[in-house]
């Protein structure tokens, strides 16, 4: 579970005459396709990230010729999700954006849930599930955050949907809205499993706070992420939509007639007690427009942006200073921007040694994995009480 989770340079480039000083100790090791900035992109960094692309896509259960059909397809823009990445992580910095708490949040999370309490233990898990370092993860995931950060504040909030216009899609796509009637829950698990008498009777009494605590108005996600040792947990608990068919009597008989943000007295199954909160209910017929109006919103932005950002990163690309060896080629550039690679004679244009290699910043990132929104067009677990 949490291999599935984690599967989320910077180089100021020398003049001629530090090379000297340098040449007796350069072990060339990288061939650079194109410069962003101050950054660089190399020919071995892209062939980490389709490395990286197919070992993702082996852990989402991927057979061997779907994950060479997806690096296939991929191919062309390996370099352009590269460029992108480097340029939302840069104008992140423009903007002063920090994640460093919400990234703390995340590893920490990640820690409980894999419950190696042993800092030493945990970085030796995150590098045999990654194939890095534990401080190159940790950067992974800051400049993963950063780009969503950037995206959701220069480009996603600045679209608006009209009603009008959600209620017109609704009107002319109105048989995709026919429901069966289903419930929708999130779960707590407190766990038993491997506890003496003991420890079962405080993991009751546990599970009954929690659903004091909830039923007074604490925020069930809340309650999840700091409580629940279910796989779902790092989904917000979310357990999806069941059908009535699905569902064990027990849990017919404590959600199915509830009301939305019903909270469920605990009830005991296999790996312990499970809390469920009803989160939707659709009733079987048409769907009425304020119950998927969300889901329409999230329809239309989900086709929108993909352009927006698509704009947004060609906006990006005219203001850098960007430059591409003649054999690379940048999917996303910008029409009329000449990226065409100078001073060639006067810049270490084409390698770069071991040395400044080690002192990059490391932005890497897990093409297709970890995508950044906008540049490319979960699972979730089920109670054991089903």
């Amino acid at each position: 579970m949490g291999y599935m989770r984690i599967c989320a340079f910077a180089l100021c480039l020398g003049f001629a005459g530090l090379l000297p000083a340098m040449a007796a100790d350069v072990s060339t090791v990288e061939v650079i396709l194109a410069k962003v900035n101050g950054d660089i992109v190399t020919k071995a960094d892209l062939e980490r990230a389709k490395k990286d692309a197919a070992v993702a896509l082996k852990a989402r259960g991927a057979t061997p010729q779907q994950i060479e059909e997806a690096l296939k397809q991929g191919e062309k823009d390996v370099l352009r999700d590269r460029i992108d990445n480097l340029l939302l992580v840069q104008r992140a910095k423009e903007l002063n954006i920090n994640v460093d708490a919400e990234v703390s949040k995340y590893i920490a999370g990640l820690q409980a849930e894999t419950k190696l309490a042993d800092p030493d233990k945990f970085q030796q898990y995150v590098r045999e599930a990654t194939g890095m370092t534990y401080e190159d993860f940790k950067a992974e995931t800051t400049n993963q955050m950063l780009t969503q950060r950037v995206v959701g504040q220069e480009v996603y909030s600045k679209v608006n949907i009209p009603h009008a216009e959600i209620e017109d899609y609704y009107n002319k796509n109105k048989t995709s809205f026919v429901r069966k009637e289903r419930v929708f829950l999130r779960e707590i698990l407190v766990s038993t499993e491997g506890k003496d008498e003991a420890g079962k009777a405080a993991a009751e009494k546990k599970a009954k706070d929690l659903v004091a605590r909830a039923r007074k108005g604490e925020r069930f996600p809340d309650l999840i992420r700091d409580n629940s040792e279910a796989a779902t947990a790092k989904q917000g608990g979310d357990l999806g939509g069941w059908e009535k068919a699905d569902l064990s009597a027990e849990i017919i008989n404590a959600v199915w007639e509830k009301p939305k943000g019903f909270v469920s007295d605990p009830i005991r199954v296999g790996a312990g007690w499970e809390i469920l909160r009803v989160e939707e209910h659709f009733k079987e017929g048409q769907a009425a427009l304020e119950d998927v109006e969300n889901e329409i919103k999230e329809r239309i932005a989900g086709a929108r942006m993909a352009p927006k950002v698509r704009e947004y990163l060609t906006e990006l690309r005219r203001s850098a200073f960007l430059e591409l060896r003649d054999d690379a080629v940048d999917t996303g550039a910008a029409p009329g921007k000449d990226t065409r690679w100078e001073n060639a004679a006067l810049l270490k244009a084409e390698t770069v040694d071991k040395t400044e290699v080690a002192a990059q910043i490391r932005t890497r990132r897990l093409l297709w994995a970890f995508p950044v929104p906008g540049t490319n067009v979960g699972t979730t677990g089920v109670s054991s009480s089903k």
